[in-house]
C-alpha cells in the first residue's frame, strides 16, 4: 500500500482519556466474523498527541493512570471511530431535497446553477464552514468531497477543514464540455489550476488532494489524459469521479466512447484506475468491470440514499465483495438526502433487501469506518482505534429518541443495538465528535 508520508499532527497535546463502551473493527466482518470486532463494554481509550496510545478495559487501565488525568466520561454511550464519507458534494448542500428529477436533468436543473454560485469566494467560504460543521454534528470526521470548477471553492473547503483539524480530501472539478459556460474550464487551465492547488494543499496538515473529472461526458479526451498524467506524477494523490450511475448516463457515455468496452473501460483507457481512485455509484457495471477494479485497487463508493432519491438503481454489494473491490459509503449530498451516516446505512440496508441481500449491522458500521478508510487508502491513519491511528471518534447515544430508547431496551446483543441505531438513528444520536482526541462538537 502506498500513501503520502504522514506529517506531524498539529501541536503537541497532553495525554487524555475517554471512557465508555468502545467498539471498533479489526477487519471486515464478512470475512472474519466475530473476530473482526473488538469491544470493551467499559473501556478506556488513551490519546497522546492526537493519536491512539492504548485501548483496554477500564478496570485495567484506570488502575495505572494518574489520578488527575482528565477523562471524558461517556459511560452509557458507544464510542466508535469517526465516520468516513467516501463521496459527497459540499457545493450541493443548498439543493438537498429538490423535487422531481433523475440524474441528467438533476444536473441541469439543480446542480449546475448551485455550483455556479461558488464563483463567489464568500459564498464558498460560508458553505464550506456550514458543511464541515454538519459533518462533525453527524459524527463524520473524514470525507472525500467534490468542490466545483472554481479554485476558490477548493481553497474555501480546505481552509474550513484545516481550521477544524479534519482529515479531508477534495479537488477542483474538471469540466471542459457539455456543461454551462460559467462552469467550463479547458484542459490547459484545468491542469494549471490543479497543479497550483496540489502545491498549495496536498499533504498539508491532514489535507489531501483529489483530481476530480466529474465524469467522462463532461471532460474531453485531452482533459482526461491530463488528469491521468497528474495522477501518475504526484505520489499520494487521489482521483475521484462518477461511474455508471444511471441508465441514461451510461448510454450517453457509450455514445461518446463507442470503442470502449464499458463505462469503466473509458477510465481504464485514460489511465485513471489504481490505488486511491474512488468511483461513486458503480450500479451499471458487470463482473469483468468488477474484476478490473479489484485488480487495479480502485474503489467504489456505495451511495444508497442518492441512488434511491434519483431513481438511479440498486448497488450490488454482494458482487463487489465477491470480486474483492474496496467499498466505502457515500452520502452523496445533495442527491443524497442526509449528511447522517446512520440514515445512509439504513438506506443501504433497504437497497440490499430489494436484491435479496442482507447487510449485517456489524458490516454496515465497518463500511462506515475501517472499510471507508481502506477504500481511500487511509487505514494506516484513520478508521480504527489501532495504536498510532489518529484519534478521530464519534460518541453515539442509544437513548437519543423515545422510540430508539424503547427499542434498545429489548436488544440483548451489540449487533441488535447497532441495527437499531442504523434503522432508527440520525444526527440526534451523535452525543459528541472528537478530532485528534479533542472535542470538536458536542450535543
Amino acid at each position: 500500500m502506498t500513501s503520502t508520508p504522514m506529517p506531524p499532527l498539529p501541536s503537541p497535546r497532553p495525554l487524555r482519556a475517554l471512557r465508555g463502551e468502545i467498539v471498533h473493527f479489526l477487519g471486515d466482518p464478512a470475512e472474519l466474523g466475530a473476530r473482526a470486532i473488538e469491544q470493551f463494554t467499559d473501556g478506556v481509550l488513551l490519546v497522546q498527541d492526537g493519536r491512539i496510545a492504548e485501548l483496554g478495559p477500564a478496570a485495567e487501565l484506570l488502575a495505572r493512570l494518574p489520578a488527575d488525568l482528565p477523562i471524558d466520561d461517556y459511560r452509557g454511550h458507544l464510542i466508535l471511530p469517526g465516520f468516513i464519507d467516501t463521496h459527497t458534494h459540499y457545493a450541493q448542500i443548498d439543493v438537498v431535497a429538490s423535487y422531481g428529477e433523475q440524474l441528467l436533468t438533476w444536473l441541469q436543473k439543480y446542480t449546475f446553477p448551485a455550483e455556479a454560485r461558488f464563483a463567489d469566494p464568500q459564498h464558498a467560504s460560508a458553505a464550506a464552514a456550514f458543511f464541515c460543521n454538519e459533518l462533525l454534528r453527524n459524527g463524520t470526521t473524514t470525507a472525500c468531497v467534490f468542490a466545483t470548477v472554481h479554485s476558490s471553492s477548493v481553497d474555501a473547503l480546505f481552509m474550513a477543514a484545516q481550521r477544524r483539524n479534519m482529515r479531508l480530501i477534495t479537488g477542483k472539478v474538471l469540466m471542459d464540455r457539455n456543461c454551462p459556460p460559467g462552469l467550463r474550464d479547458t484542459a490547459e487551465t484545468g491542469e494549471l489550476e490543479s497543479r497550483q492547488l496540489i502545491e498549495r494543499w496536498h499533504g498539508r496538515d491532514r489535507l489531501l488532494y483529489a483530481l476530480t473529472p466529474r465524469f467522462p461526458a463532461t471532460s474531453s479526451d485531452g482533459q482526461m489524459r491530463m488528469a491521468a498524467r497528474l495522477f501518475a506524477q504526484h505520489p499520494g494523490l487521489h482521483l475521484q469521479s462518477h461511474l455508471a450511475e444511471s441508465r441514461s448516463e451510461i448510454d450517453w457515455v457509450a455514445a461518446l466512447y463507442p470503442h470502449a468496452r464499458s463505462y469503466l473501460d473509458v477510465f481504464a483507457q485514460f489511465g485513471q484506475l489504481g490505488p486511491r481512485s474512488v468511483f461513486a455509484h458503480g450500479i451499471g457495471i458487470d463482473d469483468e468491470d468488477r474484476a478490473r477494479m479489484a485488480a487495479t485497487g480502485a474503489a467504489l463508493s456505495f451511495c444508497p440514499s442518492s441512488n434511491l432519491f434519483l431513481g438511479s438503481g440498486l448497488f450490488d454489494l454482494e458482487r463487489a465483495g465477491e470480486a474483492g473491490i474496496r467499498v466505502g459509503i457515500g452520502t452523496d449530498i445533495g442527491a443524497g438526502t442526509s449528511v447522517s451516516m446512520l440514515r445512509t446505512l439504513g438506506d443501504a440496508y433497504k437497497v440490499l433487501q430489494l436484491q435479496g441481500q442482507s447487510l449485517a449491522p456489524e458490516r454496515a458500521f465497518y463500511l462506515a469506518t475501517l472499510g471507508g478508510a481502506r477504500s481511500l487508502y487511509l487505514d494506516d491513519r484513520v478508521g480504527s482505534f489501532a495504536a498510532g491511528r489518529e484519534a478521530d471518534l464519534t460518541v453515539l447515544d442509544t437513548q437519543a429518541t423515545p422510540l430508539l430508547a424503547r427499542r434498545i431496551e429489548t436488544c440483548s446483543t451489540l449487533a441488535e443495538r447497532l441495527f437499531a441505531l442504523m434503522t432508527l438513528g440520525d444526527d440526534r444520536c451523535v452525543r459528541a465528535t472528537h478530532i485528534l482526541g479533542e472535542p470538536a462538537w458536542q450535543r
